[in-house]
Order: C-alpha cells, then sequence, then structure tokens
C-alpha cells in the first residue's frame, strides 16, 4: 500500500485499502463555512438527532461573505450562531480568517488523520500531511452526527519531485503547470501524491497552496508524503523543478496554461493577492518586498487580503500593512474577498485581473465577460507596479 491508502486503512479500522474499497473512515475534524454550514445544519435536524458526535472537533467558520453584503447572508450568521451556542461547537463569526488558514492555525490535524469540509478546497491540509477531503453539506451533516466518512479508495497518481526551483518559481506555479499537463478531468476522483526531494524546495505553507488546487485538476485527495518514492501508485511523473518558469492560468480556466512571458505586456486594471490559496505570511513577504519604496500603477486597483487575523497581525508588526498602503494598494480584512465573487472587489466587463485566487471561470469574480489570470504572489505583485502582466525577476 502507498500512504494514502495506509491513512484511510488505519481511519477505517481495516488492514489494507485498495482502490475501489469503500470505507468507512473516521474524520479528526468537521467544519462549514457560512456558504455551506446553514444547508448543513438544516440537514442536521432533519437527521434528528440530539448532539453532535463531539463538540470540540465541529467547526463553524464565517468567511466567504464577511462583513454581512447582504440581509440573507447576515441570516446564515445567525443560523450558525445559534446552532454553536444549543450544541457547543466552535465558531468564528468575527472576521478571524478563512476555514482552511484557520483550521492550519487553531485545528491542526495530525499527517494522515482525516478532515471533512464542506468546501471543494479542504485539500489544502494536504501541505502539512493531513487527509483533507471536500463533502457536500448533506454528507458533512452525516459526519457531524456520526464522526464518520464514507468514501471509496482512489487511485494514486504519484509526482515525485526533482531539482531545484529557480527563484522565481512557487508553489503556485508548480500546480498550475500540472494543470496543463492533466487539464481538468484526469484525476477527477483519483489522489494525487508529491514525493521526491524536490518536496525541500517548498514550505508547509507553498504545500498548502499545492494541494489547495489539486480539486481544480480533479483530485479528491492531494497529498505531500515523504521524499522516498511511494509503492502501489496507479502512475509515476518525475517533474523536474530546475525546468519551472513562472506560470499563469489564462481565461477561462485554471488548467489553460501557459508560462508568464507568452502573456507578458498585457495589460491589467486589478490585482488580488489573497485567500485560501495565497494569504499566507509567506505570501504576504513576497507582496511587501516587491512593494517596498514603490508605487503601483495608477490604472490598478489592487487588493491584498491576508488569510486570517494571525497573518495581519503578523504583517503589521513586521511593518508590511505600511508598506503595502504607502504603494497604493488596499489590505482588506481576512477573508476569502472576491474571490467567490459575493463582495468586495467584484469585477466589471471592463476588468481584466490577475488574482493568486483558485478560479477563474466567467463570472467568478462578478463580471460574466472579466478576463481573470491565476499568478503566484510574486507574478502579481510586479503586475500590480508595472500596469501589465510580467514576469518575475525581469521587472524593469
Amino acid at each position: 500500500m502507498n500512504c494514502i491508502e495506509k491513512y484511510l486503512a488505519k481511519s477505517a479500522g481495516v488492514d489494507q485499502a485498495k482502490p475501489g474499497q469503500d470505507l468507512s473512515c473516521r474524520v479528526r475534524y468537521v467544519a462549514a463555512h457560512d456558504v455551506t454550514a446553514p444547508i448543513a445544519i438544516s440537514m442536521f435536524r432533519k437527521i434528528g438527532v440530539k448532539k453532535v458526535f463531539d463538540p470540540n472537533r465541529v467547526i463553524l467558520i464565517v468567511d466567504h461573505i464577511y462583513p454581512a453584503a447582504s440581509e440573507k447572508a447576515r441570516d446564515s450568521v445567525w443560523k450558525m450562531q445559534d446552532f454553536a451556542k444549543e450544541f457547543g461547537v466552535q465558531l468564528y463569526h468575527r472576521g478571524e480568517g478563512v476555514i482552511h488558514q484557520l483550521m492550519y492555525e487553531r485545528h491542526r490535524a495530525k499527517p494522515g488523520e482525516i478532515i471533512a469540509i464542506a468546501d471543494s478546497h479542504t485539500g489544502t491540509c494536504g501541505g502539512y500531511g493531513a487527509i483533507g477531503i471536500g463533502v457536500g453539506s448533506t454528507e458533512l451533516a452525516a459526519a457531524m452526527a456520526t464522526g464518520k466518512l464514507d468514501l471509496e479508495v482512489p487511485e494514486v497518481i504519484q509526482i515525485h519531485l526533482t531539482g531545484d526551483c529557480p527563484s522565481n518559481v512557487f508553489g503556485k506555479d508548480l500546480i498550475l503547470y500540472l494543470g496543463s499537463l492533466f487539464g481538468t478531468d484526469y484525476l477527477v476522483d483519483r489522489a494525487l501524491l508529491f514525493t521526491g526531494p524536490g518536496m525541500d524546495e517548498f514550505s508547509v505553507e507553498e504545500r498548502m497552496t499545492v494541494c489547495n488546487m489539486g480539486i481544480e485538476l480533479g483530485a479528491m485527495i492531494t497529498l505531500f508524503g515523504s521524499t522516498a518514492l511511494e509503492p502501489d501508485t496507479a502512475e509515476v511523473r518525475e517533474v523536474d523543478l530546475s525546468l519551472l518558469e513562472p506560470q499563469i492560468a489564462c481565461p477561462f480556466s485554471p488548467a489553460n496554461v501557459v508560462p508568464v512571458r507568452k502573456v507578458s505586456g498585457t495589460p491589467v486594471t486589478q490585482v488580488v493577492v489573497g485567500s485560501c490559496t495565497n494569504g499566507r505570511l509567506n505570501d504576504m513577504e513576497q507582496v511587501a518586498k516587491a512593494f517596498a519604496g514603490k508605487q503601483v500603477h495608477p490604472d490598478v486597483n489592487t487588493l491584498i487580503i491576508p488569510a486570517s487575523r494571525d497573518v495581519l497581525d503578523e504583517m503589521e508588526a513586521r511593518g508590511w500593512c505600511k508598506i503595502i498602503r504607502d504603494a497604493g494598494a488596499t489590505v482588506l480584512n481576512p477573508g476569502c474577498g472576491p474571490c467567490f465573487g459575493a463582495h468586495e472587489g467584484l469585477t466589471s466587463q471592463r476588468d481584466v485581473v490577475v488574482s493568486t485566487t483558485n478560479r477563474n471561470f466567467p463570472g467568478r469574480m462578478g463580471s460574466m465577460k472579466a478576463n481573470i489570470y491565476l499568478a503566484s504572489p510574486a507574478t502579481a505583485a510586479v503586475t500590480a507596479l508595472s500596469g501589465k502582466i510580467t514576469v518575475p525577476g525581469e521587472e524593469v
């Protein structure tokens, strides 16, 4: 068995796990946010159980539309508050941050443990060795009641990393590059496992970025394992990191990827750095370093969104917020921002956006006609300064 199969077998209390096998696995945590939690709460009440499996392991987080942008959004928060008080579960509803970042900071699962979240980017926790599985609200309601998740063991596609990254290549570039290889369908219902000595090129935060976007390639699970080659995987592909260059996903798919140099010079009107994909401290550092003593282009609306209050506090302590504001950019409250397309920086049909978020299909950030490119914080930062898509390290 490979490590993913071993983890799933252990959580299900069985000796072995193989692709296609049905398992009922114990989960360490279950969680939901303000878009999915209200539905899960309704389904939980419909089931008719009197308590959750463990109040300390059920987490509700308001992040997608905070502060509330409508009466409906505010009603969702009230529904979560009422449920949290009744069942004693943990609630974060005052701008503490994005669900996947808060799970890392405050409810970090151990390597091999399973987290079930009613959000498609739950795979983020694979960056620190946990198994993250995104579920629907109905599945989450059942998991809140039982502490278990029924699943089918996936085939595992192994990415063996070798070589050293160029200085302008980051985790976001790696996962975008894989999008250009696999597209959005090849990995559906499969798992993506990273191994090899090249893993050491990426910090835990960079690995979280990679795992966050595994779902955009269709992967059910995305995980960083060990540097050793894993046995019993359906496929092994080697990626030499030394050959990578900065990547960018063009409209309108995360898999419509080319090297940044191919679209260099394209004028932009908005830059967004943040979200559960790239709102961590290492991402903010790239922006602060790029912006120090400089001004963003006057035609570019630049939004910087920390993934959590802890990240924001550290940015303030290090003087990065002042650097960013002095450069003419805006630091927003922690949360999902415009990524979800609900508020804070929505686009119009005239906008061309470079964003560090995870999706760029029509209407994702507002207008159906806005053009959205996905790139690393390094690419986004130098693009904000120049007013056009720019290769990091090659700016004038």
